[in-house]
């Protein structure tokens, strides 16, 4: 009866239904009914039944069962208590190896990845030898340690067992060998493989991507593309979301890739809406943001970070308030201090800067360093030494060991002309021990790296560079540049 309830999902019966029982004396149970309870414990709420289970076990002689020590490793996992899970594990008097992948498996899941491996090497120096599934777990820990010894060690054994051509191993080898920066290693599984699925695919993508071969990984994707192979959403997702981030993949390329997508998913949208907003054209990330909702997906809080800051970078702040409230109002979801950052700084580039503090200040949350940051930002962009020392003090508050206030409010005081009030924030930075890193910029000219600071006239290239300079700036101020201005763009709909 208790088994039926749980098969059918209905939880709360099943176990109201099991403590009846159990009041009523006439409950008798076997390592069956045992195992199926467990397995239906997989959320946080039902630790308290796993412990019940679990004295049960001991009071009832199951304790030396390996499949009831199984289902209480896995079931204290899935309730989020990982130390009963490993002390049931240690005090266990047989093993087999659905015992040792799913602790090895349940450590690299909570990325311990030099216990897992430890465990690993353990469990080869006794009587139960690993399948493909731990083999798959320790592969993966290597791949979070970027241990490449470890994983050619493990390679090594898969060769050596012949099962290295298994699909999953092929891709977790890849992965492995990606990771750790060895993507010819990589390329070789790749070319080896009898079947190539989407899977193996994106990781051998991915990893180009990834470790800087960003153009041979768009050539072999758009050669993958024009070919016509079907592409699982997924992979288009992940490559999209890497391509969109600099110009090896330019943005039309993107949007024709995105275009023929037979399936998108909220990854895909955000990653398409994301590149338009980075890359400065907040009215295509607003009209995506319009086709997504018309395709039925619903706008996740990334969804919202991307739009907000198009809508900071182009001036649309009626627009952004629009949005913000949509969060909360339509989709249920929470702002988190990322999207008020945006927000802020979106008010600041209006010159909105009365109106980003007074934001602020109504907001239903403390607000944190990052808040305070867009406003004193803001203020930098602006000049503006009133409400630029209001922010700079929240944020001594929030982080007094920073220099970024000291910093920021010196740099309003100069483009001020307020030299004095320079010079005491200079005096009370260095006064309470807070010291600015000096910040170097390096530069790859015809094969040759330059490095300079911020003002450097002792670089033996200074008056050339300082020349150039003035002369980009003169050509910037005649096509119309006027510093610290943001003009609103009106988008076409």
């Amino acid at each position: 009866m208790v088994s039926g309830f749980l098969r059918n999902g209905k939880f709360d019966e099943g176990f109201a239904y099991f403590k009846q029982m159990r009041k009523s004396g006439i409950c008798w149970f076997d390592q069956a009914t045992l195992t199926t309870i467990l397995s239906a414990c997989d959320r946080v709420k039902f630790y308290h039944v796993v412990k019940m289970m679990h004295g049960l076990v001991f009071s009832n002689g199951y304790e030396k069962e390996i499949s009831v020590g199984n289902s209480l490793i896995t079931s204290y996992f899935r309730c989020g208590c990982l130390s009963s899970g490993r002390q049931v594990f240690d005090e266990m008097f047989e093993r087999n190896v659905i015992t040792w992948t799913a602790m090895i498996s349940i450590l690299v899941q909570n990325e311990l990845y030099e216990e897992s491996l430890e465990l690993f090497n353990q469990m080869r120096s006794g009587p139960v030898c690993p399948n493909s599934l731990t083999y798959l777990s320790s592969l993966m820990a290597c791949s979070g340690l970027q241990a490449l010894t470890g994983g050619r060690q493990i390679h090594s054994l898969l060769w050596k067992l012949g099962i290295q051509s298994e699909v999953c191993i092929e891709s977790s080898l890849m992965d492995m060998y990606s990771k750790c920066g060895q993507v010819n290693d990589a390329w070789k599984i790749f070319e080896s493989a009898q079947d190539l699925d989407e899977v193996l695919m994106t990781v051998i993508l991915m990893g180009l991507a990834q470790n800087g071969f960003k153009e041979e990984a768009k050539r072999f994707f758009m050669k993958l593309f024009e070919s016509g192979i079907e592409i699982d959403p997924n992979m288009l997702s992940a490559v999209l979301g890497v391509f969109s981030e600099d110009t090896s993949l330019s943005l039309e390329e993107s949007a024709k890739v995105f275009s023929r997508m037979s399936q998108r998913n909220s990854i895909s949208w955000n990653s398409m809406i994301a590149a338009f907003a980075r890359h400065g054209d907040g009215c295509r990330a607003l009209q995506l943001y319009e086709e997504m909702r018309s395709d039925g997906i619903a706008p996740t809080d990334i969804t919202f970070l991307s739009l907000l800051h198009a809508c900071s970078h182009v001036g649309l702040v009626e627009k952004g308030m629009e949005l913000l409230k949509s969060m909360t109002d339509v989709y249920g979801i929470i702002p988190r201090a990322e999207h008020y950052a945006c927000v802020v700084d979106m008010l600041g580039r209006a010159g909105l800067l009365n109106e980003a503090k007074t934001f602020i200040e109504g907001l239903p949350v403390k607000a944190d360093m990052l808040v305070w940051q867009a406003l004193l930002g803001a203020c930098s962009i602006r000049g503006d030494p009133e409400i630029g020392k209001y922010a700079a003090n929240q944020l001594i508050l929030e982080t007094p060991e920073s220099p970024v206030p000291y910093v920021s409010m010196a740099n309003i005081y100069s483009s001020r002309g307020k030299w004095k009030e320079r010079a005491r924030t200079i005096k009370r930075m260095k006064e309470i021990g807070v010291s600015k890193e000096i910040g170097i910029s390096w530069i790859e000219i015809e094969k040759e790296v330059h490095s300079f600071v911020v003002q450097d006239r002792m670089h033996p290239q200074a008056e050339l560079m300082y020349g150039i300079l003035e002369e980009l700036l003169e050509l910037m101020l005649e096509e119309g540049y006027v510093p610290g201005n943001v003009t609103p763009t009106e988008c076409q709909t």
